[in-house]
């Protein structure tokens, strides 16, 4: 990798540390042959595969993090890195779904170091090819449905290792109010951090915000525009062209488009990140310091963010202007999921007074967000689960019972214990008790039901339904702390 004076500050193996250096030095030297004749013992390790000394990948992360202004000019080595070939593919789901050449994750480890070192080759040479995505679709919570897109394995190998090799770079970067797909960070740190937020700081009207068909509209010129302020590595930059123009393949036709990346590829949501990152982040994070005069909350998850406002003229003033950013690179707010609600600790009195109703609600991640008390009757933000995921959820576990309503009980109750248990992991937060304990019931009631049509003989009386209510269903429990012990430390 270069500077931008253009010196050479390549990350390969040390021959030695720089002298008088700080714990973030980047500066290392060429690798030399041992001289012949010289002992083969060592009296302190200085390779790589020793103790004590940085991998490749965290003295890139200290470049990166030492100045901020340096491109990479030599990545593309550690992308097609047979070890990191090999340990993208063992990460990557066993069980997925195959692209439009049919490659299995079991098949292609059947000759896995074969395959990997052809990968890898071709990738060195630039004879690697990007393949078109076999389109795919989800429902939303909405009703409407999801475009994704189901890469080939290797494809999906190659990018799950760009990825890391790219997050040594931009996790330096991205601000702390980014929370949506980056190593080490959760959807309930994002939740938590709103929550913690609105009462730690002084918070009384809520932007919630959503962009519409993200992924669908970011434009492709602009992305390359943003990478090329960190990777100068033109190899890089054309592998991620590669993708981005593979196209997507439905119905047997394939088509490409100057706009938008497949949702589906382990690279998407990095680039989303690496977008935002520049469209918005950076944006908002001027505006809060040099604009607001009072306080403001920011908090990101992927395309959905919630900002915070002590004063409702400096809400109504970054919507505005936050509207005319966006259109510069081709988003925009959806209409319809973008709201400006007063809501915080004094929302409520503030309405009293005015002879209003209630604050206002507003959702984000999954939660329904309320003003509300904690059991001292201080203010505190109440997240229940939302009504319609809720219900969503439901109709499809109907369907699905009614589908297993002839597997053998136990295989119904290794399914309905997973539901539960995958249910109170996400919605398990403090105060939202009523509503897991809400879904537990009510599965359990379809269970009964579909367990009680097997045949016209089969009606399960309570009795024995609480038989596999013990053996089977799992309690509803609280699983998350509260905000404070998370950020509150």
């Amino acid at each position: 990798m270069m500077n931008e004076r253009g010196k050479s500050d390549r990350s390969v193996v040390p021959e030695k540390l720089p002298n008088k250096a700080d714990n973030h030095a980047a500066e290392v030297v060429e690798v030399r042959d041992r001289a012949k004749g010289n002992s083969p013992k060592r009296d302190k390790p200085w390779t790589l595969i020793q103790e004590g000394l940085p991998s490749a990948l965290e003295r890139v992360g200290q470049a990166a993090r030492q100045d901020k202004k340096l491109r990479f000019t030599a990545l593309l080595h550690h992308i097609y890195d047979v070890d990191r070939l090999r340990r993208a593919y063992y990460a990557l789901e066993h069980e997925a779904a195959a692209g439009i050449d049919g490659e299995t994750w079991k098949h292609y480890g059947e000759n896995l170091m074969d395959n990997l070192q052809d990968l890898s080759g071709r990738l060195a040479r630039g004879a690697y090819r990007a393949r078109p995505v076999r389109r795919a679709y989800i429902e939303k919570a909405d009703g409407r449905k999801r475009p994704l897109g189901v890469p080939v394995l290797e494809d999906k190998i190659v990018q799950r290792s760009a990825v890391e090799v790219l997050n040594a770079i931009y996790e330096v970067d991205f601000l702390g109010f980014s929370y949506g797909f980056r190593p080490g960070r959760s959807q309930h740190q994002a939740l938590d951090a709103v929550a913690y937020g609105m009462w730690k700081k002084m918070v009384k009207w809520i932007l919630d915000a959503d962009l519409q068909s993200f992924f669908d509209t970011l434009k492709h010129d602009w992305l390359v525009k943003f990478l090329e302020h960190r990777i100068a590595d033109r190899r890089v930059i054309r592998l991620i062209q590669k993708w981005l123009n593979a196209g997507v393949l439905e119905d047997g036709k394939r088509m490409v488009s100057e706009i938008g990346t497949v949702q589906g590829g382990s690279i998407s949501p990095l680039l989303a990140n690496i977008y935002l990152h520049y469209v918005l982040d950076l944006w908002v994070e001027q505006w809060r310091k040099t604009k607001a005069k009072g306080d403001v909350l920011v908090v990101r998850y992927a395309d959905d963010f919630v900002v915070g406002f002590q004063h409702r003229k400096e809400a109504e003033q970054l919507l505005d202007e936050l509207r005319e950013r966006l259109a510069q690179f081709g988003l925009r707010l959806h209409p319809e999921k973008t709201r400006r609600i007063e809501f915080g600790r004094f929302a409520q009195q503030d309405r009293r007074a005015r002879g209003e109703g209630k604050p206002e609600t507003f959702n984000f991640l999954g939660f329904t967000h309320h003003c509300g008390t904690d059991q001292r009757g201080k203010f505190t933000v109440v997240r229940k689960t939302m009504r319609q995921r809720m219900l969503r959820k439901l109709t499809e576990v109907t369907l699905e019972l009614r589908r297993r309503r002839h597997q053998p009980v136990n295989e119904q109750g290794r399914y309905v214990q997973a539901l539960i248990r995958g249910h109170m992991n996400y919605y398990g937060v403090p105060l939202n008790s009523r509503a897991i304990r809400a879904f537990r019931v009510l599965v359990i009631r379809l269970w009964k039901k579909w367990l009680s049509r097997r045949s016209q003989k089969g009606y399960v009386n309570w009795d024995r339904m609480q038989c596999y209510i013990d053996r089977w269903v799992p309690a509803a429990v609280i699983c998350h702390p509260y905000p404070s012990a998370r950020f509150g430390g």
